[in-house]
């Protein structure tokens, strides 16, 4: 009766304490060198008295004091722990019923109304503090307050597998949104390779890295295309040229030798096999004869990854605004050695994933101020409004 009902709430809030006090004893030894992601499975590995509800939820208190950013520093690491997991909390949660029974029926209250009752000074423009640094058409209060939620899982369909991937997740029952013919989108953490062949029936890719390729349409092309993806990483945006433009010649570079060992296997999977390999520091030196060039140069740089990091909330928690400089400079050391490598009539496309002026529209100003680029079109893809990421893409032309 009465007896066991206590008995199972005692049992329970000695539980979600330990919760707590896990979530703070990895957050104090935790210093931001390596992802998260990473840690914790080691950490969790070395530890193998949790259960795998209890990583989870272990995980989830720890992701929402780094979505929290710095705005609940005045509070007790235990107290941040639970107010992030709060702020972060739309429907009723089970750790905060049983230790923080004063916030039931609070959980659907805006950010703002959240920090009020906290008695938290700050404003929801806190959780991201460079807000003058943004790139245009950013709009601070969505913006700021979409840290607070974990992005969605997208997929890019590739040509012809629309109505089979369809058939197969309504046969399944897995839960998705259907945002166009080439674009679904799951929450996060749906295992999707159980149920589809990755690379070959459809590509993991966030919602605006798949609208990164319709920049592609203005590329105007021959039957065959020579295109240079010369900061390549794990090849999504080559393998999106190639579903967008048909017949190419396909060049991919890196500065990891082991980040292109993956991208072979990728490819293997995709069915690309007409592509050369190159591992290059491009903003050392220039890695091709001067006579090469290109149709298309794709130029995915390296960036302070600002619009994804609501999938890494670590890096905004950790993040030195000095590296936007250093960013910057690295980028036009890249796109310097990029630019000769562009053909007459030849295009370059530039993408990040920030959200920083710097890295955007600073860095189209610079490769327009070579006389011979012509700008297209720029845009900041916003995401935020989506449970997608933020990135930025310009398109330009090099004069005959």
């Amino acid at each position: 009766g009465s007896d066991a009902v206590l008995f199972r709430f005692l049992c329970n809030v000695s539980r979600f304490h330990s919760y707590i006090n896990s979530a703070v004893t990895i957050l104090q030894q935790y210093k931001g060198e390596e992802p998260f992601a990473g840690y914790l499975k080691k950490y969790f590995s070395a530890n193998k008295k949790y259960g795998s509800k209890d990583r989870k939820q272990i995980a989830h208190c720890c992701y929402c004091f780094f979505r929290a950013g710095h705005v609940l520093k005045e509070l007790s690491k235990e107290e941040q722990v639970l107010s992030a997991l709060f702020l972060c909390t739309q429907d009723a949660d089970p750790v905060l019923s049983a230790l923080k029974p004063e916030w039931e029926g609070q959980y659907a209250l805006n950010p703002a109304e959240k920090l009020k009752l906290l008695n938290i000074q700050s404003t929801v423009h806190d959780f991201f503090p460079w807000l003058n640094e943004l790139s245009e058409g950013i709009e601070p209060d969505a913006f700021t307050v979409s840290f607070l939620q974990q992005p969605d899982l997208f997929i890019r369909i590739r040509p012809g597998y629309y109505p089979v991937l369809k058939s197969m997740f309504h046969a399944k029952g897995v839960f998705y949104k259907e945002i166009s013919e080439t674009c679904f989108s799951f929450p996060s953490g749906t295992k999707l390779d159980d149920y589809l062949s990755t690379n070959k029936e459809a590509v993991i890719q966030d919602y605006n890295s798949q609208k990164v390729g319709e920049l592609m349409s203005f590329v105007k092309s021959e039957d065959v295309i020579n295109v240079w993806d010369a900061c390549a990483a794990s090849g999504g945006k080559s393998i999106m040229a190639k579903d967008h433009l048909g017949k190419i010649n396909l060049t991919v570079s890196d500065i990891r030798e082991s980040i292109l060992y993956n991208l072979k296997k990728r490819f293997a999977e995709a069915g690309i096999s007409n592509f050369q390999t190159i591992v290059a520091d491009l903003s050392a030196n220039d890695p091709l004869p001067p006579g090469d060039q290109f149709d298309l140069v794709i130029a995915d740089v390296p960036c302070s990854g600002s619009g994804t990091w609501g999938r890494t909330p670590e890096q905004l928690y950790f993040f030195d605004e000095n590296k936007v400089d250093a960013y910057s400079h690295l980028q036009q050391q890249i796109v310097s050695n990029l630019l000769p490598h562009v053909k007459p009539g030849g295009y370059l496309l530039y993408i990040t994933c920030s959200v920083f002026k710097r890295e955007n529209e600073q860095q189209v100003e610079f490769i327009a101020g070579h006389n011979t680029m012509k700008l297209l079109r720029h845009e900041c893809l916003k995401g935020y409004d989506k449970k997608a990421d933020t990135m930025f893409a310009a398109l330009f032309r090099r004069e005959l």
